[in-house]
């Protein structure tokens, strides 16, 4: 039997839509180089610039190296950089609103001070400054995107532990002899997970356009990489001439982007206590 949470989920069709989008892409950055024929860096002097064939699918760049090939296994490099990015961030957001919020006085405010300064700078602008200050590369583009997920999970954390952390079974727990770490761990976090799993689905989205952003610029992931928006830098400058080279990684990112937010809002209805008697 399914639970009202899946019910309610199912409900939307765009939702399930970009879920089976993002599963497909998923599949195709596990299994998706073991089926290539191709090297994504091979180059092939005799097949520079083709347009899209049964032999090349998606056509070929300007060095000839097979541009669906390179999409297969860019999906590995652009959503294992998102994840990473925003699995550190949430881990890192996790415990700053937990301070903030349960502890209050000044570790909230020194916080919550530290939270509005990083909300005060557009997320791209943010990660530009960070990607900047610390160089380039796939190491420091997974920082940026950690720092930049940092603050709206955080400050999401620190407003449900406000909520929470004077409810009665809190007090009870107190009573109990529990301490502050297990009181956290057992009741505070648990309740904040739905929320969390919202922030983070739609942080993915924002974070593949963010890095596929950054290596537009030439500040992210590093040419030969096979990155969607390392692909499309160098896309950009044969566009007239050859537009499937930008075509279709931008429309990977389009996808996957638009995806994540579908999936996103379809868990934050889903999830969303207010709908818990709405089956």
């Amino acid at each position: 039997m399914k639970s009202p949470i899946v019910r309610r989920f199912l409900k939307r069709k765009v939702s399930i839509i970009g879920l089976a989008v993002l599963l497909a892409f998923f599949l195709m950055a596990l299994i998706g180089p073991f089926l290539c024929s191709y090297d994504p860096l091979g180059q092939d002097t005799s097949m520079i610039s083709q347009g899209p064939s049964a032999e090349h699918w998606f056509g070929t760049d300007y060095l000839g190296r097979d541009t669906f090939t390179r999409i297969v296994y860019g999906a590995r490099v652009s959503l294992g950089i998102s994840f990473a990015g925003v699995l550190s961030g949430c881990f890192v957001g996790i415990i700053l609103g937990v301070c903030a919020g349960y502890f209050g006085g000044w570790v909230d405010a020194v916080i919550s001070r530290i939270i509005d300064v990083l909300l005060a700078f557009p997320g791209l602008l943010l990660a530009i400054v960070i990607v900047a200050i610390l160089g380039n590369g796939t190491q420091n583009t997974v920082i940026a995107i950690a720092v930049f997920a940092v603050p709206s999970i955080a400050r999401m954390v620190r407003g449900v532990v406000i909520s929470n952390k004077d409810a009665q079974y809190i007090g009870a727990a107190k009573v109990m002899g529990e301490s502050d770490g297990q009181i956290i761990l057992t009741h505070i976090i648990p309740n904040s997970v739905s929320q969390i799993i919202v922030n983070v689905t739609l942080n993915l989205g924002t974070a593949i356009l963010t890095s596929s952003s950054l290596s537009f610029l030439g500040m992210g992931v590093q040419p030969p990489s096979p990155e969607w928006g390392a692909m499309l830098n160098k896309a950009k400058e044969v566009i007239r001439t050859n537009p499937w080279e930008a075509i279709f990684p931008g429309l990977v990112i389009t996808l996957v982007v638009m995806s994540f937010s579908l999936v996103g809002d379809g868990l934050r209805d889903a999830l969303d206590p207010k709908l818990k008697n709405v089956s």
